[in-house]
């Protein structure tokens, strides 16, 4: 690892050289994507009043067959322009709080807008609110044309703005004292599609979506500054005001973010073809080891196992001490991330959150997802990398928490959290309008992991790792929706996966199958006969058959040991129907497997052996993550209390240890799931 202050990789170089103001197709001789939306923005921070000035020039293309009549734009940072915003009517704040007082509140407006030819759009332009009718959201702008877009055109609109940052941050962006996260700062175009502008208000909960294009970026700052952004810096001018204006070029990514401190201490080294560069807090800085080794990590584990990750480069921020807020969040080659002092190394949260957000880079920013009207398709996939990545480096047993004898991975790390709140909606909705903000990360992250997960241990690994492939491969730099993965897991299973995506995405199905009965008694030895069993059939409803053996595979009677009828229960207590396994072990140790197809409410088995039986579990091999109730998967013949004291030891320490957790990751947590 590199600690100085400029490094550069030879390729990065090389692209660099080539680099013009004006370059729309160096880094990549061929476009990735359709580059729809493109910006070309001039931006200046006063540091110390946390304002922006902005003059932005934007290409939009009209791939549609529509002639388009207007224009709608997101204004994100008026979410933060008064205590009358949907954002903070969604969140149920009391911007009267200390803490956010009118001078800390943020906001955006545009101060002028005129076409390529000069004509001024200003005077036509609207603040809409096509969500929920709140006249005092101003979180969409909408602009009416004098001349239609035809299909295949184009429209070059300058745009001035001016803004504020609320401080400190408040959803992924802010400012606190010397630093600043700029994050959905600018004015942006919504998307247009189906014949219609999804141009959606900005909520508390949900986040963002846009078309992929180019950016070019010059950002003024003060000369002591260093700058985190998306993309590449190309250049660094020196001004005669103090401040120097860093510029950077991106391609082929549908947001822009950057950071800026003067307390930044840099970190660069390399993994596999990526560049890695780590800005970390200089109280921090005996932990930039850590975040380095989880983005290498990160970088190599993505790129090996679903594909490849296309920019030469990745930037980690870590957030200012007070501004948590902007910590735990994804843009286009940019991450944030979080620690805290004295954190354990196998308590290994900062590296959740690093190797999380990375993940964003291929399930948000390689496919640009709708993550207001569909977040599982991120957020969800996101989680289920994030199960396997942490199962794969740090083995599937304590990787999140090893510590004092708890030890709690990832998958488990998530099952806590999906058991709180599993059956309020959906997975398929829009973000406002899932039941609360808890059951909104619940089901978009938890549960949609943990499904992808139980669909993954259903179909085989390989399989699943096709599935994620083949996604991947047909829909970067795409707008897919929920139908097209479903479409391309039924294709490379060559199953038809409907009824389990049907229970999953679109109900709010729980399941729990459950071992509520086994009983053994001994029977009458003198009937002359010796009995087999045979297994239920999937449509039954009733015991399984018992039934007698013909001479070919009689054995005899051993009239020394008692011959017991055993039978054991199983039911589903919840509505979701998954086939399931069980295991029956008796005392001689002899073990049987049973399939159930699940359907019906109950099933029993029933055996006649020279043994009674030990104990009896559905999904004996823990794959169905998804089960609500895991204590009810096993049942003993007889009371069993070691376990029971053991678990409940390791628990009353868990809910203790979760009580001293730092603050701080309390919010990260909270914050990754929105």
């Amino acid at each position: 690892m590199v600690h100085k202050s400029v490094v550069h990789h030879g390729y990065l170089l090389v692209c660099l050289l080539c680099l013009s103001s004006n370059a729309q197709h160096m880094l990549f001789p061929t476009p990735l994507s359709p580059r729809i939306a493109n910006y070309d923005i001039d931006v200046r921070l006063n540091s110390e009043k946390h304002t922006l000035v902005g003059a932005e020039t934007l290409t939009w293309h009209n791939t549609s067959s529509d002639y388009i009549n207007e224009l709608q734009f997101h204004l994100y940072l008026n979410a933060f322009r008064n205590n009358r915003s949907s954002f903070v009517l969604d969140s149920n704040r009391r911007w009267s709080d200390k803490k956010y007082k009118q001078k800390n509140w943020g906001y955006i407006d545009v101060t002028s807008i005129t076409t390529a030819e000069g004509e001024d759009l200003a005077p036509h332009m609207h603040f809409i609110q096509p969500d929920d009718d709140n006249p005092e959201d101003k979180t969409v702008l909408r602009v009416p044309l004098p001349e239609p877009i035809a299909p295949g055109g184009s429209i070059v609109l300058h745009i001035n703005f001016k803004a504020k940052l609320p401080e400190p941050p408040i959803s992924r962006n802010g400012a606190k004292a010397e630093y600043a996260m700029v994050a959905q700062w600018f004015p942006k175009i919504g998307v247009y599609e189906h014949g219609k502008w999804n141009c959606h208000q900005y909520h508390y909960r949900g986040e963002f979506y846009a078309d992929y294009g180019v950016y070019n970026v010059r950002i003024t700052v003060p000369e002591k500054n260093i700058v985190g952004a998306t993309g590449i810096e190309v250049s660094r001018q020196n001004n005669s005001d103090g401040t120097v204006t860093h510029f950077y070029h991106a391609e082929d990514v549908h947001d822009f973010a950057w950071s800026t401190s003067p307390d930044f201490v840099e970190f660069i080294d390399q993994s596999q073809d990526v560049q890695i560069r780590v800005l970390m807090q200089k109280d921090h800085v005996n932990q930039s080891e850590r975040y380095m080794t989880a983005a290498k990590l990160a970088v190599a584990y993505f790129q090996d196992t679903y594909g490849d990750y296309p920019f030469a480069n990745l930037t980690v921020i870590d957030p200012r001490r007070g501004a948590d807020q902007s910590g735990g969040m994804e843009y286009p080659t940019l991450i944030t991330a979080a620690t805290a002092y004295g954190i354990p190394e196998k308590l290994r949260l900062p590296e959740m959150v690093i190797l999380h957000e990375f993940g964003h880079n291929y399930w948000y920013h390689l496919t640009a997802n709708n993550e207001y009207e569909e977040a599982w398709l991120d957020e969800g996939i996101n989680t289920y990398s994030e199960i396997q990545i942490f199962n794969d480096l740090y083995g599937p047993t304590g990787n999140i928490i090893d510590l004092l004898g708890l030890k709690i991975s990832d998958l488990q790390f998530n099952r806590m959290g999906y058991i709180s709140l599993p059956d309020r909606d959906p997975i398929v909705r829009n973000a406002q309008d899932f039941y609360s903000g808890g059951s909104y990360g619940v089901l978009s992250y938890y549960k949609s992991g943990l499904a992808l997960t139980t669909l993954q241990n259903y179909l085989g690994r390989e399989t699943m790792l096709k599935i994620m492939r083949t996604f991947l491969g047909q829909w970067r730099f795409k707008h897919p929706h929920t139908q097209d993965f479903i479409d391309v897991a039924n294709q490379v299973s060559g199953r038809n996966l409907d009824w389990f995506f049907d229970q999953v995405l679109y109900s709010a199905a729980v399941l729990d199958y459950s071992v509520t009965q086994i009983s053994s008694r001994s029977i009458d030895k003198k009937t002359g006969f010796d009995y087999a069993y045979s297994t239920v059939s999937d449509s039954a409803l009733s015991d399984t058959t018992i039934a007698s053996v013909g001479d070919s595979t009689q054995k005899s009677l051993d009239d020394s040991a008692k011959t017991y009828k055993s039978s054991v229960r199983v039911e589903r207590l919840g509505s979701f129907i998954f086939p399931v396994e069980l295991q029956v072990v008796f005392t001689n140790g002899d073990t049987v497997r049973e399939c159930w197809d699940g359907r019906d409410e109950w099933v029993k088995f029933t055996y006649v052996r020279k043994a009674e039986i030990e104990f009896a579990t559905v999904d004996p091999d823990n794959k169905i993550p998804m089960d609500v109730n895991l204590v009810n998967n096993s049942r003993t013949r007889k009371t069993q209390s070691t376990g029971i004291n053991k678990w409940m030891s390791r628990g009353l320490f868990a809910v203790q240890f979760s009580l001293d957790l730092p603050e701080l990751f309390i919010a990260i947590i909270a914050r990754i799931i929105g």
